[in-house]
């Protein structure tokens, strides 16, 4: 005879219980959202950390989107409070620090540390070779205000819709290929920079440098469009991308006047490692996120302003043209 509860098939705490009220009382997937939570937190802690670690062009491409991993961790720490789970929330604490460390700065007002009274405006825009409104384009970025206008993808017969509907408030000018400078500040030593990557035949002139000479002194200011990162059979393919940079990286490196800024559509975030020969140099903006494509539901701000000798204040980004990109505008105080 067993004794009450001492058989192989349960214990003493199961007596008087159905079965449905044991099983019940196991615990499951449904009842331990915080040890789910908890696991999740971690591994965008570890994203956000050592990002660098991972290998090849995966981790470049995953360094343009970090910055959205913190409306993630908004979004678990809303899950975990209706859970009332007690260990998600201080779980969370780790990625949302990490998160604040890597972009809480860009998210504070004010135009960063270096603001002084005098700046250039800048805006820098890839205006799309299938702009079906170059003229409209052209009067909404002039609308900004800026000293200096940097374009990419110029091609006939938009150029000469550009030059023409610049020219009044922008007197002076540089094109090589497609890209392009405006500026209010008279251009001196305007020439090409050879930013072409191997594996690349035929015409390819997407760099230039000019010097403005601005009441505050000279400026050399390069206007870039880097090659796009491209999907395949073999995955992700950024070499092209990465030994453009490295070449305009040198040019940077070359240049004599000490007050250089950087404009261009770079096909990557400064995050991305890609661009270690520019960001190495350069500094980029202290404050604003940006995000600049697509125009459609920007994910990225790809389109950079970056400066050496001059620091580069708060980035925003201009209402949408009829490019499928969005303008950026920053403030560059030089030092």
């Amino acid at each position: 005879m067993r004794g009450v509860g001492g058989g192989r098939g349960g214990s003493g705490r199961d007596v008087g219980r159905t079965g449905a009220e044991r099983k019940a009382r196991k615990p499951g997937p449904g009842r331990r959202p915080g040890w789910v939570i908890g696991g999740f937190a971690v591994a965008i802690a570890g994203l956000l950390l050592f990002h660098r670690a991972v290998p090849g062009p995966p981790g470049g491409l995953l360094a343009s989107f970090l910055p959205w991993l913190g409306p993630v961790v908004v979004v678990l720490l809303g899950f975990a409070l209706l859970r009332r789970s007690g260990v998600a929330p201080a779980a969370l604490v780790l990625p949302a620090a990490a998160w604040a460390h890597a972009f809480g700065g860009l998210l504070l007002p004010g135009e960063g540390p270096g603001s002084g009274p005098y700046g250039l405006v800048v805006v820098q825009h890839n205006v799309s070779d299938e702009n079906p409104d170059p003229a409209g384009t052209a009067r909404a970025l002039a609308a900004a205000g800026p000293d200096l206008v940097a374009l990419e993808e110029l091609v006939p017969p938009a150029l000469s819709v550009y030059e023409e509907a610049l020219a009044p408030e922008y007197p002076y000018r540089a094109v090589h290929g497609t890209v392009g400078l405006w500026s209010r500040h008279p251009l001196t030593g305007a020439r090409p920079v050879d930013i072409r990557p191997p594996g690349i035949t035929g015409p390819w002139e997407r760099g230039l440098r000019a010097v403005a000479r601005t009441p505050r002194g000279d400026v050399a200011v390069y206007v870039a469009h880097l090659p796009s990162v491209r999907i395949g059979a073999g995955g992700l393919a950024s070499s092209r991308r990465d030994e453009s940079a490295r070449r305009l990286g040198d040019a940077v490196a070359a240049e004599e006047v000490a007050a250089v800024v950087l404009l261009g559509d770079l096909n990557g975030t400064v995050d991305d490692r890609g661009l270690d020969p520019l960001t190495s140099r350069l500094g980029a903006a202290r404050r604003g996120l940006a995000p600049s494509f697509p125009a459609a539901f920007p994910v990225a701000r790809i389109d950079q302003v970056m400066a050496r000798a001059a620091t580069v204040g708060r980035i925003r980004t201009l209402p949408a043209t009829g490019s499928d990109h969005l303008p950026v505008l920053a403030r560059v105080t030089l030092r």
